[in-house]
């Protein structure tokens, strides 16, 4: 029987790396974006390395989106084991708390936050009927008190909307992780740490992308022995 796992905001980056590693470990990938046209870009280029991967549109702000993949995702596939929610907007670098546009944090956490917490409601059926069901949260040190670099004390506050969001993702994921405790439901928040998803920033000190990713993918393979409701990196836990 195969085992399925949904990648949300997978047409690039840590996203379709994630889903390129899942894949190359024998699962069918379901590759998502709000665009399904770049969805099925993402899922030829998994394709064509002889990984299974189908496309399918998802804009996890949207309660109405969601759903609707929900319902293809029952009807079309049927079941579902991990997964991943990768999707994110990283909003901007020097915002503070004092100057945020909360209109604009706003949209952010719907996304950040929200669209997580809709996509394992939505999904949660589908992964209870799993025998190895994991949920990742794809979260980051900014939402972390323990964070040397990317930390919520750094920066003299900046990217503020953004630390808020992951800092909020990690107690979503210690919540799920309560609720969940005994159903073989495994939940955990990840940071794959600084990775250089852009041109130029290996130099600055990021790591590279398939070792980012791989710090996600190690919470989706977890054994049913393996923890829920921490946050890690590389496999290791992280304060926040």
């Amino acid at each position: 029987m195969e085992t399925v796992a949904l990648v949300t905001g997978a047409t690039r980056g840590i996203g379709l790396e994630v889903a390129r590693q899942l894949g190359q470990r024998g699962m069918r990938v379901i590759v998502t974006a709000r665009d399904e046209a770049r969805a099925a870009i993402a899922a030829e280029t998994l394709a064509a390395e002889d990984l299974l991967a189908t496309a399918m549109a998802v804009d996890v702000a949207s309660a109405d989106s969601v759903r609707r993949l929900a319902t293809r995702l029952e009807s079309e596939v049927g079941a579902l084991d991990v997964l991943v929610n990768n999707a994110a907007v990283s909003g901007q670098l020097l915002e503070t708390a004092s100057t945020a546009d909360l209109k604009a944090a706003r949209e952010l956490l719907d996304a950040n936050v929200l669209g997580a917490w809709r996509m394992t409601q939505a999904l949660l059926p589908l992964l209870r009927r799993s025998e190895h069901p994991r949920i990742v949260n794809v979260s980051s040190g900014a939402g972390s008190h323990g964070d040397a670099e990317l930390g919520l004390t750094t920066s003299g506050g900046t990217a503020a909307s953004y630390g808020v969001s992951k800092a909020a993702l990690n107690a979503l994921t210690v919540k799920l992780a309560a609720e969940l405790a005994g159903t073989g439901i495994l939940v955990n928040a990840v940071c794959p740490g600084l990775t250089a998803t852009a041109p130029g920033m290996e130099e600055m000190g990021a790591r590279p992308v398939a070792d980012g990713a791989g710090s996600v993918v190690w919470a989706a393979v977890l054994d049913d022995d393996g923890p829920s409701g921490g946050f890690y990196r590389d496999g290791a836990p992280l304060p926040w």
